[in-house]
């Protein structure tokens, strides 16, 4: 028994932080309440932490920190594989199952997995059709902010990014990126089981498929399970149509 309310409002208080706390709007758990205040800045599009360089704004100031690291250049964790080097331990993770093949994140609709959780809820947009980034200029609409912005150089006619070598123009860095690979022959992604090398993580993960035999790809109509998704496209042309 607690013979005064200060000691049990004390006892209360430190076993709150063990009780979970949950997401009304998506239904997230986590372990207190700051944490919660914090995430339900996600949906109310509250960004109150801004930064003085380029006046973007983000929901903590953790956010900003590794933000700012843009405008320093500070990329203190390395990647044991490659060298590349990255701003903060989190993106670094991320980046390394890059190599691993490792796809923790799994689509409850059709299997398909991601590297890290942001990429998985923008996929799941395509089974919701949700698409919230919508283009001010033809009013299209998108499943992620980066998918518009890509989309929004169409308008401008703006390839900023040039291979050296060939002058093909692309619209974004990472499209350049793998299309260098082309030239370097550079082809980061093995195989474990064979060996063999792929310039790109889709390619790694559609050959792994052949060893593990995954066919996460079902047609609807006579429910025949396919490796890859022009596969299945194919099956439903020649068969059912």
């Amino acid at each position: 028994m607690f013979m005064e309310r200060g000691n049990l409002n004390t006892y209360i208080g430190a076993h709150a932080r063990d009780m979970p706390f949950k997401c009304d709007v998506c239904g997230k758990i986590v372990l207190d309440k700051f944490t919660l205040k914090r995430h339900m800045m996600i949906h109310t599009g509250d960004k109150p932490f801004k930064c003085e360089l380029c006046s973007k704004m983000l929901t903590h100031r953790g956010a900003l920190n590794v933000h700012m690291r843009k405008h320093t250049g500070d990329k203190t964790f390395c990647c044991k594989f490659c060298g590349k080097t990255l701003s903060h331990m989190g993106a670094l993770n991320v980046h390394i199952r890059m190599h691993t093949g490792d796809s923790p994140f799994k689509c409850e609709v059709c299997a398909k997995t991601f590297t890290h959780r942001g990429a998985l809820n923008v996929h799941v947009r395509i089974h919701t059709g949700d698409k919230p980034f919508k283009c001010e200029l033809c009013a299209k609409t998108f499943t992620s902010r980066g998918a518009l912005n890509v989309h929004k150089r169409i308008h401008a006619i703006d390839k900023q990014f040039m291979c050296e070598l060939c002058a093909k123009t692309f619209t974004h860095r990472g499209a350049l990126n793998v299309h260098m690979r082309i030239h370097t022959g550079d082809k980061p992604f093995k195989c474990e089981l064979c060996e063999k090398m792929f310039s790109t993580n889709s390619n790694f993960k559609r050959h792994m498929r052949v060893h593990i035999g995954d066919k996460p790809f079902k047609c609807d109509l006579c429910e025949k399970m396919f490796m890859r998704h022009s596969d299945l496209k194919r099956h439903i042309m020649r068969i059912h149509t």
